[in-house]
Order: structure tokens, then sequence, then C-alpha cells
């Protein structure tokens, strides 16, 4: 694969991996993956932003290879998709300097093995001249490290953001346009990524639209010549505003758990309340799952009972949930158990990062009955009043 072109000096490098189908060994990518880097020649000083998967090298020194000089290679982010092949760079271009945030150099050092004389770190708002281009630093902590930075080019008014904006999304186009399921595809990688860190993302918006933008080059997927577009969409999955929708996730082992979770889905539609179905027995995707979170208010969680605790598929569910962090309001469990159970404790002790109002559980012993199909219908009555008042 070739370098292509952005505007003239600036180049897209990098692999397009259209094959991988799970990212850190937990993420589904049913679209693959790119790895970005880009190249930007000055008149003085060219400079290389962020590297390659090291597996994937081989790519990246072939695209370089006609390059006989790399002042500066810049690491806006230490996770080794990004900055793993900066040591093999580092042998080719002796003379090139790291250049990376305060933060960063000794996650380089420890994760990557690189040699601090070889690194320059620069602070919030520092530039650098290549000639007839400068670059700009700009701090942009969180997104999804403590460490991370992006880069402006000031004269192109280009904004290198690394995994900021990004999307696991393998295309043959250079840049997004509107290409909506390039942007379903930065929907899910923000759910997956970037939602635990909603709050810090709020902050970093409002440092990038203070920036004039006509690009943004991520780490990750398709450039956007519409920058516009992905930011508006940001400001929208951040917003502290949910919508009225119930995401119901369960499982059930011998029936009694999915007659109840049946019934529930009936109310709610009868009440005319939203809702989306996750049955996590199976290869269900946690992506899916991630997404449908990112705006929903409510979460109910179906589960039997496993050695008095919920079943293990649950337990990742809400697990999964909890380090997510959503902007869910309200939750209840449903569920079933043959003796004891403990599960509501614990599904509520594994959620504790989340702040909600949390609704009577609904619980049967054996095969559930008209009791529990009343406590159901009073929690659909619950939820549509507390839906009624968002």
């Amino acid at each position: 694969m070739k370098p292509r072109k952005i505007l003239d000096g600036i180049y897209w490098m990098g692999v397009i991996d259209w094959n991988r189908r799970l990212f850190d060994s937990l993420i589904p990518l049913p679209d693959g993956t790119t790895y970005n880097a880009y190249l930007i020649k000055g008149s003085e000083k060219t400079v290389l932003l962020d590297t390659v998967e090291p597996e994937l090298s081989d790519t990246l020194l072939a695209q370089l290879s006609g390059e006989d000089k790399i002042d500066y290679i810049i690491s806006h982010h230490a996770e080794q998709d990004h900055s793993g092949t900066i040591p093999k760079l580092l042998k080719l271009y002796k003379k090139a300097i790291v250049i990376c945030s305060i933060k960063a150099k000794d996650l380089l050092i420890e994760h990557i093995g690189i040699s601090p004389e070889r690194i320059r770190t620069v602070s919030n708002g520092e530039t650098i001249s290549l000639g007839d281009k400068t670059l700009k630093f700009v701090y942009t902590p969180w997104v999804h490290w403590p460490e991370t930075m992006s880069t402006y080019l000031i004269e192109n008014r280009i904004l290198f953001s690394c995994d900021f904006f990004g999307s696991h999304f393998a295309s043959s186009e250079l840049f997004a346009g509107n290409d909506e399921t390039i942007y379903k595809a930065a929907k899910r990688y923000y759910a997956e990524i970037m939602m635990p860190f909603r709050k810090m993302i709020q902050k970093n918006i409002e440092v990038i639209k203070a920036l004039k933008i006509n690009y943004i080059a991520p780490s990750h997927g398709p450039v956007y010549n519409h920058p516009a577009s992905i930011i508006s969409r940001y400001e929208d999955w951040i917003k502290d505003d949910v919508e009225k929708k119930v995401i119901i996730a369960y499982v059930s082992m011998h029936g009694s758990t999915k007659e109840m979770i049946d019934y529930f889905v009936s109310a709610l539609e009868d009440r005319g309340i939203r809702y989306q179905l996750f049955e996590l027995s199976g290869n269900y995707d946690i992506g899916k799952l991630a997404m449908s979170l990112v705006d929903a208010s409510t979460i109910v969680i179906g589960t039997p009972t496993v050695n008095i605790g919920p079943h293990p598929n649950v337990v990742n569910a809400a697990y999964l949930v909890n380090s997510l962090r959503p902007k869910l309001r309200y939750s209840a469990v449903i569920g079933s158990y043959g003796w004891s159970s403990k599960a509501v404790e614990q599904i509520t002790s594994i959620m504790s990062n989340l702040k909600l109002e949390t609704f009577d559980p609904v619980y049967c012993k054996g095969q559930p009955g008209n009791i529990q199909y009343q406590k159901i219908d009073s929690l659909a009555d619950k939820i549509l009043d507390k839906h009624s008042k968002l």
C-alpha cells in the first residue's frame, strides 16, 4: 500500500487491516480497522505523526523507504498500536527525536523502551516550525489515556487527533465524506473506548472548537473532511441528556427468567416504551450493547441464579456497563433462583460506578406466577412515570 496524499506535503501512511475481527482481545471489529500515521514534509523539517502496530511495521517501513530523513516522530499516545513501531524507526533515523506530552515520556520509556535521550517533551500550546509549516500541540488528556495530546497544523488547519474521533473502519476511501456507515462506526468506537471519559471529553471538545479546523485526521478510520459532522455528533453523545429507552440484558437457564423478560417486554410495548433487547447466552456483540448505552436512560438486567449469585454472562455484562460509565439514570433486576440468591446485591456491587436510582427487583423461586407478573407491571409503570419526567 502506498502513501496517500491529503494535501501538498501531507500524506496518510499506515495499514488498512481488513481482516482483523478483535481489538485488545476484547472489542469486536465487524468492519476491520486502520492504523494511521501521517507524514508532513515542511520546507526545512519532516515529521511523522504516530506509527502502527509493531507486527504490521513492515508496511509503514516500506512506505517510508524513500524518505532519507525524519526529524521528528510525534507520539500522541503511548499505547502500542500508535507508538509500538517507534523503536524500529529510531534505529533507521538516527537523528530523529520523539515529541510527546510531559506525561507521555515515562510511559514511552516503560512501555516501548525508548531511550530518554531520544525524547523531547512539549507543553500544551507549544509550537514547532517545520519551515513553511507550523505544528501546535494541544493537550487532550483522557481520550483515552492521561498523556494523550493532539497536533494542529496551523497553516492547513488539520487536527491530528489520535484516538479522539477515531473509528474502527477499514475503507479504501481516504476521506469520510458524508458516509453514515463511518459515523456509525465512530459512535461504536466512542461507546467502546471513549464513553468512560465523557466528562473529560466535554472539556476537550471546547478546546477543539476554539480551533479553525478543515480536517480531522484520527489514528483509526478515515480522515474527516467535514469535521463539523463528527464534532456535532460527539457533542450529542457526551451531553447529559438521556433518551426514554430501556436496555434489557438477560440470560435464562431453565426458562423462568425468560418468561418474566418476555412479559416485561410486552408490558413495555403496551405502554409505548422503547426498548432494546440483548440475550447474553450466545455470542452477543458487546459493541452493540455499548452503543445502546450511549443515550439510554434505563437498564434492566435479567438473570437466573448460579450458586446464589448472578449468571457469569450477566456478571460480565454488568462489569462492562460499570466500566463504560454510561449516563444511565435507572436500573432494575428481574430473575429467578432455586433455593437462595444474592444476585441483586452482587449486581448492584458490580455496577458501583454508576449513580442509579434502583427499582425494586422482581424475583421468583422456581416458575413465575401472578405475583411476579403484577410486580413486572408495576415496574413498567414506574419506568413510564420516570421517563415522562425526562
